[in-house]
């Protein structure tokens, strides 16, 4: 009778283990990376965003080492487990076959919500999306605000959704309505430059069982490790819709992949509507990776994306095909416009092998071509008459390395360092439609091609909610025109015009409930930019801002 009862009970318990993914701006993220580059956990982040089910796996493994945890990361603690509640105790509840209905007061959990609602076969969570920013540049005088509504929740067991709809508008004389060197999200709006509006959305339903999940929807979805800017998948683009296969089958191995539909914004010259409106060529963006953990704390992934355009293409539709030898056959080996655009990247990543510090690598490459070797996936043999070998060398590739280190020499201090370098003609292609964008960001570094960056953070705690950061950005860029993209010797890094950009500050933030937010920002920058004359102009910004906002 016990060994039946200890069946039932693993299959309820695989019944209700829904999956619903937390987007990726949540504190959450930070708290479980720095308790893990500290060993007390074992936590995967390399891939976001991660599942409510995951985090609450987490803070409840939390839960048997409070005696590892300072008292700040136990207050902590107990504040993320009310917002978790649900899928913590989702098993226990399912069994009472009770509805627990509440609206503008606090979930069973203890966490406030507009409206929660819980039955056995059905849980929904909504809140509302409020925000209003307010800056000085200068003398200047910008606002943001923002209105909506996110939800989520789960239905029969293993299915889960999640919506989030929210409207903006900046007005002022000197709003960005570009946001193109920065790592602020992109955005698809009319051309107002003081005053203009645009819209977010994002959606996903996802199934899961025991060891994976299969998703559809429309989000951010990021890749590796980087404080300054991530070099293979980052939020800088606007969202976009996909289809993703998360794999799962032991511990140690983990395989992703995801068939998005993206925006090239490059008008179809060849098809035209009787309304006379735009037709945009098609663009779509497969990607998988695997991870493999041989050490704990020790995480070792390669992956492989393409960006294609025009047509559909079933052989990027399956998750384990390799997808330079598929773009061969579909060009029948021949480099003709029109042919896919092919990445390779690889990440490598250890936590506490060195007490508290976590040690981390993002390889990027776009092109690689060494004279004299081919027949692999990385070379080409150029033989190209007058031009010498070391001449026609192409590493058209970008990197990332950094270092953090938690809880020394205070314990509430997080000091993070990174250096990026991103060679010339990173993310772009000869065929406009496949160049690595979506809605014309770049899915990659917010810092593009031929420029490099030096970063430096302290972040500090002071008590539950409240924390501070004290950071600096050096970055050097070249001239960002891709017309000598294929022009052979390739040009040197950082060519052209120079521009050099300084920028640090201060950044205090305080939760004080659940995803209730004050913010406040201070903000220096310098940038020298060159001259045809070889002199530099020299332009300095002071800027504060603050904001108060219910869910970013």
């Amino acid at each position: 009778m016990k060994k039946f009862a200890a069946v039932i009970f693993l299959f309820t318990n695989t019944l209700f283990s829904q999956v619903v993914f937390e987007p990726i701006h949540k504190d959450i993220y930070d708290y479980l990376s720095r308790l893990s580059q500290k060993g007390i956990i074992e936590y995967s982040d390399l891939i976001k965003p991660v599942s409510r089910k995951y985090i609450s796996e987490k803070l409840q493994e939390l839960e048997g080492k409070t005696s590892d945890l300072t008292k700040l990361e136990k207050e902590e603690l107990k504040f993320y487990l009310k917002d978790y509640y649900r899928e913590l105790k989702g098993f226990e509840e399912n069994m009472n076959d009770t509805d627990t209905l509440s609206y503008l007061s606090n979930d069973e959990g203890g966490r406030f919500r507009l409206f929660s609602y819980s039955s056995d076969i059905f849980k929904l969570n909504l809140n509302p999306v409020l925000g209003y920013k307010i800056s000085f540049p200068e003398k200047d005088r910008n606002s943001h605000s923002w209105n909506g509504l996110y939800m989520y929740g789960y239905l029969t067991g293993r299915l889960g959704f999640s919506f989030d709809f929210r409207l903006n508008n900046e007005s002022g004389p000197s709003p960005d309505i570009e946001k193109s060197f920065t790592p602020v999200t992109g955005i698809v709006t009319s051309n107002n430059l003081n005053n203009f509006d645009y819209s977010e959305v994002k959606s996903m339903f996802t199934y899961d069982w025991s060891w994976g999940s299969i998703s559809a929807g429309k989000d951010f979805i990021e890749y590796g490790y980087g404080e300054s800017g991530k070099l293979v998948l980052s939020s800088k683009a606007p969202s976009f819709p996909f289809i993703r296969l998360e794999l799962k089958p032991v511990d140690w191995f983990t395989f992703d992949y995801f068939h998005a539909w993206l925006s090239s914004n490059v008008i179809d010259s060849t098809n035209f509507s009787e309304y006379r409106r735009n037709i945009y060529r098609n663009k779509y963006f497969a990607w998988h990776s695997l991870i493999i953990s041989p050490l704990k704390g020790l995480d070792i992934s390669i992956g492989e994306s393409v960006v294609y355009s025009d047509q559909l293409e079933i052989v990027y539709m399956m998750p384990f095909m390799f997808f330079y030898l598929a773009d061969d056959y579909i060009s029948n080996y021949q480099n003709k416009p029109g042919d896919a655009n092919v990445q390779i990247f690889a990440s490598i990543s250890s936590k506490n092998f060195i007490k508290n510090t976590h040690l981390y690598g993002t390889l990027f490459i776009d092109e690689l071509t060494i004279p004299g070797v081919s027949g692999t996936i990385f070379f080409d043999d150029y033989s190209i008459e007058g031009i010498s070998k070391s001449e026609r060398l192409r590493t058209q590739l970008g990197y990332t390395l950094g270092i953090s280190v938690a809880g020394l020499p205070f314990e509430n201090l997080t000091f993070t360092s990174e250096y990026t370098k991103i060679n010339p003609f990173v993310y772009g292609h000869h065929t406009p439609a496949e160049t690595y964008t979506n809605s014309s960001y770049l899915m990659g570094h917010w810092i593009g091609h031929n420029a490099d960056l030096f970063y430096l953070k302290f972040n500090y705690r002071f008590l539950r909610g409240l924390q501070a950061n004290l950071w600096l950005e050096y970055i050097r860029k070249g001239s960002a025109d891709f017309g000598r993209q294929y022009q052979i010797p390739q040009p040197e890094f950082l060519f052209g015009l120079k521009n050099f950009f300084t920028y640090y500050g201060i950044d205090i933030k305080y939760e004080y409930t659940h995803d209730f937010y004050f913010q406040a920002k201070l903000q220096f920058s310098k940038i020298k930019e060159e001259l045809e004359s070889g002199f530099f102009s020299e332009l300095n910004i002071n800027e504060f801002s603050f904001a108060i906002y219910y869910d970013l």
